[in-house]
């Protein structure tokens, strides 16, 4: 692989609430998953990150979830299709608003923390997702976990898809994330982080919590944007890449 996208979750302060380092990760990766208001994010926050990631050429992704500021969007949730289809349409509506106003465009929705996990596997709420971007836009682009079906889903109702890695998860042995649950679910080392994205990135492999090899078809690695040395993690991704001749380029340029 000679080039591969780098993304990460950004927007995510809500008033004199801060989170992560919007302005350093935006020097470093290709793509931001920004914040809806439905997690995390208010409208002064949101529009100063899609600014500043139009003005660094960071490609804009619409980073919709359950309604649940609290949990952080991080609580699993049994709504209603036709609930989840019209919070997906409002979210990606309000960051399209904020994205025009900033002189650029969304190109893509990643679903946030407990819908990402939940439509991974659950064609219920993965169809209710689906059907909120094509009513928007369906020109944009689904991201979603290497291997899951939601995948799939997606690309048979007509969506493009790009299937996404994460540089600080761990893995189970059947491909899935450890749960944030669990000891180890989070990785911290930059140095270690980086050597796994570069052996994904030319192998397409990963080692599994239990030590076990699997097999990652991604073309986009996500870092936490709220996790500690978030952006140690990103910069030492980057490096390594950079220094194997792999470049960081956003998926959506051709």
């Amino acid at each position: 692989m000679t080039a591969i996208d780098l993304n990460s979750d950004l927007g995510e302060g809500y008033g004199a609430w801060k989170m992560g380092d919007d302005e350093a990760m935006l020097a470093i990766v290709s793509s931001a998953n920004v914040a809806c208001g439905f997690h995390a994010g208010d409208p002064a926050g949101i529009l100063k990150t899609v600014k500043a990631a139009a003005g660094k050429g960071v490609s804009i992704g619409a980073h919709v979830s359950y309604p649940d500021r609290v949990g952080f969007g991080r609580r699993d949730m049994d709504v209603t299709s036709g609930e989840l289809t019209a919070d997906v349409i409002y979210q990606i509506g309000a960051l399209k608003g904020l994205a025009a106003a900033a002189g650029t465009t969304v190109g893509y929705v990643k679903p946030h923390g407990a819908l990402y996990n939940r439509i991974a596997h659950d064609p219920k709420q993965g169809k209710a997702v689906i059907d909120g971007i094509k009513a928007v836009d369906p020109s944009l682009v689904l991201m979603g976990l290497a291997g899951s079906p939601i995948l799939d889903l997606a690309r048979k109702a007509g969506l493009q898809v790009v299937a996404e890695a994460f540089a600080d998860r761990a893995y189970q042995p059947d491909g899935q994330l450890v749960s944030r649950r669990e000891p180890g679910a989070v990785l911290h080392d930059p140095q270690l982080i980086a050597r796994r994205m570069l052996r994904l990135a030319y192998q397409g492999t990963l080692e599994a919590i239990d030590g076990s090899t699997i097999k990652i078809d991604a073309q986009s690695i996500c870092v936490h944007g709220d996790s500690p040395g978030a952006v140690a993690i990103a910069r030492d991704i980057r490096r390594a890449f950079e220094a194997d001749g792999v470049r960081v380029r956003s998926f959506l340029v051709k």
